[in-house]
């Protein structure tokens, strides 16, 4: 059966703009005259595939844009290079995702649909668009569904029923599972081009995982081990969804209807088939899970940043005040913090110790990162491919890490109907094929719909089961500590235990040359990483005068593929049976990740992860010393384990009247290792339209998904912190003309919603543009203007290292790059928010250490918001949106735009922002088992 498929990687990964002249429009036509031959399709199988344990009565839906069809053949990719042609559900989802920003305000349950998949199990008769046996199996079958292509995957052996989930995924996605395999090895640039943004994609992600076939092999035997009869089952399940996986790569191979990319590439030749296409391994998934955790489910890692920043208070205002400050910008435990569980329990976990002990501190100016990239050559050398280097090292080492995703739950006593409402769903970015793919799997122990990692699908990780769905938001709860390791000897022998210990050292080497697809000139480097029982060493100082080398610990390194049996379990109908059996199953995944679950009678949160147990009086917020007294409890360094938080301390929780979470603060006491927790966040943006609706009783899928769509489309600046500037601003009569102008625009934008959305539907341009460019200019303005003359350059410097001081839809810059969807996640929201009320004399809970606006007084204050008002005013849109490649200079609305970052030979056109999951699900069951 051809299908389709993809090729480079993420929004940083190159994408081939234009191929050769050779490939001008005549030339595609004769090309593709030689090449669709192998595209007939199987026809339709007419075997009816609906199920008959769906208890969701039809109100179970889901979206995953673009399209379910990742897989381009070559002829295919040329078409659409040339034409814009489309491959048969490469698209078809975009559409109805993009639609629902301008018509969710006439949103009705009939309607839902109208921008979501039904997602009901199995396939009615009318609807089943193919059938077919993978290899000629008789123990399963693949049907999918006219309107979107969803492999539904129906076995009658368990070895079958995972053999089929290979071969639908490598239909759909095998370039790029092919990409991240290479991607997690670190392997990316010899296998897919040495442009500068693949280079830095595999640095951030090899430096954060540097591992051997040895170390990816042993996970899986140690998982297995640990795990029993499951253990054993994984195994056997990851197998055959291998076997599934080659058998579809010969049989695109011999039938030459492999993806395309491959061949712009250079790993096969289209006129001869020279060349191939490796058999993936089992290895190859702990790679691929390597760079998931990596993405979404790994935080902390930012001690030394933070200690680089508290030394710079420190030498400002002196240890005492110095620390205040810091503190407060920290805001650790905010009382105005939005929480997930807001019922006043309070989770205690990497809290202030009120006797910190076996701080490392690095002395001042003596910290340097430790550099990955050896014996550039080539292309590799030249600047472009530095600076991607810098890129990949700053994001790597960040504790502000991609913690994306939404979910909305309301328990069914505040329904219309008394049954639980779930919109919830990952933000996973915007891609061409995308990272996510759909399908159905049932079989012998399993059940389940939904969405799951290309490459990593042989359970369904975030969908549905018969009578209940699940999903899930990034935690970022810290899990990674930095260790100041002694050094002995030379830099590359430290002390363990007194013991003068060697290093390890770790290297891959890569080439390249130019192909078709990426014209990037020949180079190659070498990636050395030096590892200490204490983890990879990141940075370099001296700590009283000691030479030491900083090294970060991640409780998941060396643990990836742990979690296959938390999700082999959520798929499992005969475990995952009540709220209460939800939880454990969670409870066996180490990502740190918020969980959500809902039936037809009961909701359920759970906050996943290894938290590891520390040493008593030691502080998670900054690097301390590689001693036996400062280890985590328990810590075996030959196995990288130790005794973890137990679960009744992790943040959880059964029939709460609602739950939200936008990566915002768990829930009392419970410290994540991202700064921005504080009294604005974008959680709020959905806590306070959940909460009305909550008070207001009655709630509806509609009214849900109206809540979300309203949401991400909100400008957090506008709706919660201007009207409080504003409020400044107007102390006194506005009488300089241009600045009252600016005030009038911007306070019938916030009358108006404060929303970022179209005048109408296609018009690509803003309802409230001016006011909208307005503040874009303003925030980083008023902002510096506001702290920079009270912290001083050095500390407000060191602060905007912590956190920077804006996301908005436009910014390049944040930790999701530009044209991510993902926004005003990261920012100093909170911190103009509570020094503006503080100068306001309005009541501020965990006030910040002092007053920075004016000095503390409102007349200096208005007058620096009215100068900055002035500025940003004056500033044109060309100014304010200088554009990049893929919008014009001045333009608003592309500048916001979603884009599909294209990881393979497929393009998609741009949608209109919205802020909102990449897979979604709309839930709402009507019975249960």
């Amino acid at each position: 059966m051809p299908r389709r498929t993809p090729h480079n990687a993420l929004d940083r990964l190159r994408t081939p703009r234009r191929f050769p002249g050779f490939l001008k429009t005549a030339s595609v036509c004769v090309l593709i005259a030689g090449l669709l031959s192998p595209f007939s399709q199987a026809a339709a199988g007419a075997a009816d595939a609906t199920a008959g344990n769906d208890y969701c009565g039809g109100q179970c839906s889901d979206i995953l844009p673009p399209g379910e069809n990742g897989n381009a053949t070559l002829a295919q990719i040329l078409l659409n290079q040339a034409f814009g042609t489309q491959p048969s559900h490469a698209e078809d989802q975009l559409g109805p995702y993009a639609n629902l920003a301008t018509g969710y305000s006439g949103l009705t349950d009939a309607a839902i649909n109208t921008f979501f998949n039904d997602a009901s199990l199995g396939v009615p008769s009318d609807q089943v668009a193919s059938s077919e046996k993978p290899a000629g199996r008789s123990d399963v079958t693949i049907v999918r569904d006219k309107k979107a292509g969803v492999p539904h995957i129906t076995g009658t052996t368990r070895y079958g029923t995972e053999f089929g989930a290979g071969y639908a995924a490598a239909e759909d996605r095998l370039w790029l599972m092919d990409v991240f395999r290479h991607v997690g090895r670190g392997q990316l640039t010899s296998f897919a081009g040495g442009a500068a943004a693949n280079q830095g994609l595999e640095q951030e992600f090899w430096r954060n995982a540097p591992y051997t076939e040895a170390d990816l092999q042993a996970q899986i035997d140690n998982a297995v081990a640990r795990n029993g009869a499951r253990g054993q089952q994984a195994l056997a399940d990851a197998n055959a969804y291998l076997a599934g996986i080659n058998a579809y790569i010969d049989a695109s191979d011999s039938g030459r209807y492999f993806p395309g990319e491959y061949v712009l590439t250079g790993h096969k030749d289209s006129i001869t088939n020279a060349g191939t296409i490796d058999h993936f391994k089992i290895t190859d998934l702990v790679a691929l899970g390597s760079v998931v955790g990596a993405l979404f489910g790994s935080g902390g890692g930012g001690e030394v940043n933070n200690a680089l920043s508290l030394l710079a208070a420190q030498s400002k205002y002196g240890v005492e005040e110095g620390t205040k400050v810091w503190e407060s910008f920290r805001e650790r435990n905010d009382p105005e913090a939005v929480l997930t569980v807001h019922n006043g329990e309070s989770f205690p976990y990497a809290s202030r110790p009120d006797d910190p002990k076996g701080e490392a501190l690095p002395d001042p100016g003596s910290v340097t990162q430790e550099p990955l990239v050896h014996d550039r050559t080539g292309s590799a050398a030249g600047s472009a491919a530095t600076t991607a280097s810098a890129t990949a090292a700053r994001t790597t080492l960040s504790s502000a890490k991609r913690g994306m995703s939404n979910a909305l739950v309301v328990s069914g006593k505040y329904t219309a109907s008394g049954h639980p409402v779930a919109v919830f769903g990952p933000q996973t970015g915007y891609f061409a094929p995308q990272l996510l793919m759909l399908q159905e799997i049932q079989g012998p122990g399993i059940s389940a719909r939904g969405a799951s990692f290309a490459g990593l699908s042989m359970y369904v990780e975030l969908g549905r089961g018969q009578d209940y769905s699940w999903s899930a938001t990034t935690s970022g709860q810290d899990i990674i500590d930095t260790y100041a390791v002694e050094l002995c000897q030379d830099d590359y022998h430290y002390l363990y235990h007194g013991t003068c210990t060697a290093m390890d050292k770790v290297e891959q080497k890569n080439s390249w040359s130019p192909t078709v697809a990426d014209g990037t000139a020949a180079g190659s480097y070498t990636m050395r990483v030096w590892r200490t029982k204490y983890g990879p060493v990141e940075y370099r100082a001296t700590v009283g005068g000691k030479k030491v080398a900083y090294t970060t610990l991640r409780s998941s390194f060396l643990h990836e593929a742990d979690s296959i049996i938390g999700f082999q379990m959520l798929n499992d109908p005969g475990y995952v049976r009540s709220p209460q059996t939800f939880q454990s199953a969670v409870q066996h995944i180490n990502y740190t990740f918020n969980w959500f679950y809902a039936d037809s009678q009961h909701t359920a949160y759970y906050n996943s992860g290894d938290n590891p147990v520390r040493a008593s009086g030691v502080d998670a917020e900054f690097p301390v010393w590689a001693q036996a007294a400062y280890e985590w409890r328990n810590w075996d360094p030959a196995t990288n384990t130790a005794d973890y938080t137990p679960a009744s301390a992790h943040p959880n929780s059964i029939d709460q009247d609602y739950y939200v979470s936008w990566n915002n603060k768990q829930a009392k006491d419970y410290t994540t290792a991202p700064w921005g927790d504080g009294s604005v966040h974008r959680g709020n943006l959905l806590e306070d339209r959940v909460k009305k609706l909550v008070a207001a009783g009655g709630v509806t899928r509609t009214s849900l998904v109206k809540a979300m769509a309203d949401a991400a489309l909100a400008d957090l600046r506008a709706e919660d912190v201007l009207p409080k500037l504003l409020k400044v601003v107007n102390s006194s009569t506005v009488t300089d003309s241009t600045a009252a102008a600016a005030v009038s625009k911007l306070q019938a934008w916030v009358s108006a919603g404060a929303r970022r959305t179209e005048i109408s539907a296609g018009s690509k341009t803003y309802a409230d543009a001016d006011a909208i460019r307005i503040l874009d200019a303003w925030w980083p303005l008023l902002v510096k203007a506001e702290f920079e003359p009270g912290l001083g350059s050095d500390l407000y410097t060191a602060f905007t290292d912590n956190l920077p001081v804006d996301e908005s839809p436009s910014a390049a810059h944040g930790p999701t790059g530009s044209h991510a969807g993902s926004s005003f996640q990261y920012g100093w929201w909170s911190y103009v928010d509570k020094d503006i009320r503080a100068v306001l004399g309005e009541p501020v809970q965990g006030p910040p250490a002092q007053k920075y606006c004016g000095g503390g007084s409102l007349s200096a204050c208005r007058d620096i918001l009215i100068s900055t008002l002035k500025e940003a005013a004056g500033r044109t849109a060309a100014q304010v949106y200088p554009g990049d490649d893929q919008c014009s200079a001045g333009d608003q609305w592309c500048a916001d735009s979603i884009v599909q970052r294209t990881l393979g030979g497929i393009k998609h056109g741009s949608i209109s922002w919205q802020n909102r999951p990449t897979f979604q699900q709309v839930v709402e069951y009507t019975s249960h088992r």
